[in-house]
């Protein structure tokens, strides 16, 4: 019986111990809300184009859906985030079993220097370069292929942005 009790204490503690790092609410140690965020529209320079708007409406989507920042969306907030599209890539992943010259699936990646500036004090919280991936498989269309997975592409990159801001050190 003792060595029940004793088995029992050891694995209650073992569960307690596996939730010793859970945090529940934003892990910055800021209440959620507290800030708000202002999304400019980022600046396109690649050669893709309707890439600037998918970005920005993935990024507004995603920081809503986060829950850490109020979207800042008829004032100005307290941390202003903007960007460029820097780059846009694709590059074969696989290839064709009977054919090697023939493409079967790409990565394609899409690269953004971006930049979150709190308003009141200017400080630059991140000045980075980010990048998203996401895999597509080709078909006849290609160029329709790509545009139905734009969407996937921007909330990659949306939430990464949106991870920066909730989880960074700043």
């Amino acid at each position: 019986m003792r060595f029940l009790r004793t088995f029992l204490a050891l694995c209650a503690a073992a569960l307690m111990a596996g939730c010793a790092g859970y945090q529940l609410g934003p892990t910055s140690g800021q209440a959620a809300g507290e800030k708000s965020v202002q999304i400019v529209p980022f600046v396109n320079r690649t050669t893709e184009a309707r890439l600037s708007d998918a970005v920005t409406t993935a990024l507004r989507k995603e920081l809503q859906r986060d829950g850490t920042f109020r979207l800042a969306t008829r004032d100005s907030g307290d941390v202003v985030v903007n960007g460029s599209l820097t780059r846009y890539e694709r590059r074969e992943v696989s290839l064709v079993a009977d054919d090697v010259a023939t493409v079967r699936d790409y990565n394609v990646s899409l690269t953004a220097q971006v930049t979150a500036r709190e308003r009141g004090t200017g400080k630059v919280l991140f000045d980075q370069p980010i990048t998203s991936y996401t895999l597509i498989r080709v078909s006849p269309d290609l160029t329709n292929t790509e545009r139905q997975a734009l969407p996937l592409l921007a909330t990659d990159l949306a939430r990464r942005v949106t991870a920066l801001l909730a989880d960074g050190s700043w």
